[in-house]
């Protein structure tokens, strides 16, 4: 039985990498947590096993009004694609609707000036949200940590880099996510009107092969593929179903960190013990704390 005294916190995106991780540090905390997925079979599965679950379908609006009643507190989380704008201007305004008091958005780590694509819309996202009328709380995550398990994790004993030598900050998806809970749990009173930026240490490519190298020891080299190479990388992605407004998007965001139009994803700013307390988790932690993974893909031909 929910606790009327305690407020409703809706998670988006519960099955994402972040999403998911926010609702583990929800539980046993003051809130009532209210999980949605666009999967009905998922739905039934979660209120089997005792929890609040909704459908929640973020092309659809028609599916806002019932998940969103009765919620105080919206963690917005949207996909990679340029449907993000559509998808939370729509999520905003039905958020509104139901009452909603307390919106904490994950954004992109960018100047305020910014020209590349999918971090200008990420910004017109913050501001229609400051606009509502709601309370909000606006992280800004630099490159997540997780690349180093995914599209860039070694592979026969190289890390591969698209950026020459400039440097890149980065941030565990967990602190990310223990941000968003932090201020979902304390809600508008403490966080509203925030903008927690979080960029923990920066590196450039032949900096992340010797930390490779260091926690895998084996001799992992550094290949820069520039900008030619990441276009390839992108349509591949392409290819394979992503969408290309926001992969075009990406080879922007290279084009501009190679000229220097971008220079500033290469800033520590770090808000993580400013708001948890503690300190953020190292590149080095990460990397230890995947060491099995990363060492067998870097040892595979």
């Amino acid at each position: 039985m929910e606790n009327q005294q305690h407020p409703t916190v809706l998670v988006l995106g519960a099955s994402g990498t972040i999403g998911r991780q926010v609702v583990t540090d929800l539980e046993g905390q003051a809130v009532n947590v209210r999980i949605t997925s666009r999967n009905q079979e998922t739905v039934e599965q979660l209120r089997r096993e005792g929890k609040d679950g909704h459908y929640l379908d973020l092309d659809d609006p028609r599916t806002f009004a019932l998940a969103l009643a009765g919620v105080d507190r919206v963690f917005l989380l949207t996909g990679y694609t340029v449907d993000m704008l559509t998808q939370s201007k729509t999520l905003v305004d039905a958020a509104k609707k139901a009452g909603v008091r307390h919106i904490v958005h994950v954004g992109v780590f960018a100047e305020w000036d910014t020209t590349d694509a999918h971090f200008a819309w990420h910004q017109m996202i913050e501001k229609y949200i400051e606009a509502s009328g709601m309370a909000w709380t606006h992280l800004h995550p630099n490159m997540f940590m997780e690349v180093f398990t995914g599209l860039y994790i070694p592979k026969n004993l190289t890390y591969t880099g698209y950026w020459d030598d400039r440097r890149i900050g980065y941030i565990a998806s967990s602190d990310i996510a223990a941000v968003a809970a932090k201020a979902l749990v304390d809600g508008p009173e403490r966080h509203g009107g925030q903008h927690y930026w979080l960029s923990v240490e920066t590196f450039n490519g032949q900096e992340i092969a010797a930390l490779l190298s260091e926690v895998t020891g084996l001799e992992i080299k550094y290949e820069n593929k520039g900008l030619e190479g990441f276009k390839e990388v992108i349509e591949q992605v392409v290819a394979s179903g992503g969408e290309s407004w926001y992969a075009n998007a990406n080879i922007e965001f290279v084009t501009q960190m190679l000229d220097g139009r971008m220079s500033y994803m290469s800033m520590v700013q770090n808000d993580i013990p400013y708001v948890l307390g503690r300190p953020a988790k190292t590149l080095r932690e990460f990397l230890e704390e995947h060491k099995t993974a990363i060492t067998e893909s870097a040892e595979a031909i």
